[in-house]
């Protein structure tokens, strides 16, 4: 499912127009990304958790050289479902 897709069974769903659907998609993810962006978490209860984690510092290769090369340490976004939508998804 893509964005225009997910906006129109949004729109069937909840009885609104495409055009306020999207602004509800944009307000949703928009919100997600800045609370995220500020290093706080997301919890959505039965759907499920997104999370800002550390990723250290490692050592990696090049594919094309075989050279060693530092992979510096970043932050990533991650999503960890709830029971909820595990049970949905394994019906």
């Amino acid at each position: 499912m893509n964005k225009s897709e997910l906006i129109d069974a949004i729109a069937s769903e909840a009885n609104l127009s495409k055009a306020d659907a999207g602004r509800a998609l944009n307000a949703i993810t928009g919100a997600i990304t800045g609370a995220m962006a500020s290093g706080d978490g997301v919890q959505l209860t039965g759907f499920g958790s997104f999370v800002v984690r550390d990723r250290a510092a490692r050592t990696g290769r090049n594919p094309q050289t075989g050279a060693s090369i530092q992979i510096k340490a970043s932050k990533v976004a991650a999503f960890k479902a709830g029971k909820s939508l595990k049970d949905a998804v394994n019906a």
